[in-house]
């Protein structure tokens, strides 16, 4: 509840300042129509990753107009973004539940990845729990940050996997739920496997994995937005 009356305090004052579209700069809107198409005609596609079981679901390659406002989102406070987000979010959720077995799908709780206590300071706002409340979902608070981690952005591979590693825990109520994770970017998915790792431990059965978007890395230290 305090986070959504965060968001929306936030998002009031971005409609009193002057604001250009967050995907292309264009005036007078949050993100504009030509933006919004590209966002809205997402089609969810499937990703593998090392040491990822579950089937993970991603809307959006992180590239062009989606890479701009996940940017503007998650490093420049553009909360009002966060209802465009949304729609290719839920446009792979969907598709995730669908894929389910029969019956399933409706026993599922949403665990949203936990933003760590120092992006929180500096944001002021969880970007994962934020795009759910947008969205109009409710993300069950199942994970919790145990210690602090770097910023992700310019660590290599393996860099990634030793600093995630231990750094989740799952509530104790988390034993016997069904859960989907939902992430807003993947990259070398050191951060879901944590989360899977730290669910199952607590007794979870994690159904699969969401994300806005998938960052393919092509050299050991790309450039994009900052730690969730």
């Amino acid at each position: 509840m305090l986070d959504a009356v965060r968001i929306a305090l936030l998002d009031a004052l971005a409609v009193l300042a002057p604001v250009e579209c967050a995907g292309c700069g264009a005036p007078d809107r949050a993100v504009c129509a030509d933006c919004r198409g590209e966002l809205n005609a997402a089609e969810p596609f499937a990703v593998a990753l090392d040491g990822v079981a579950v089937p993970v679901l991603v809307a959006l390659p992180y590239a062009g107009v989606a890479r701009a406002i996940l940017l503007a989102f998650k490093d420049a406070g553009r909360t009002d973004a966060a209802r465009h987000l949304a729609v290719p979010l839920l446009a792979a959720l969907a598709a995730a539940l669908r894929a389910l077995p029969p019956g399933l799908a409706g026993e599922v709780e949403l665990v949203a990845i936990p933003s760590t206590r120092a992006a929180y300071r500096r944001r002021g706002y969880a970007p994962v729990r934020a795009i759910l409340v947008a969205a109009g979902l409710r993300g069950s608070n199942l994970l919790r940050p145990v210690r602090q981690t770097r910023d992700q952005a310019e660590l290599t591979e393996r860099e990634r996997a030793e600093n995630r590693a231990g750094s989740l825990a799952a509530r104790p109520i988390a034993a016997g739920r069904t859960v989907v994770v939902v992430d807003d970017i993947v990259t070398s998915g050191a951060t879901l496997r944590e989360a899977i790792r730290a669910l199952e431990s607590a007794g979870a059965h994690v159904a699969a994995a969401v994300a806005v978007a998938r960052t393919e890395r092509r050299h050991p230290k790309p450039a994009h937005g900052r730690e969730t």
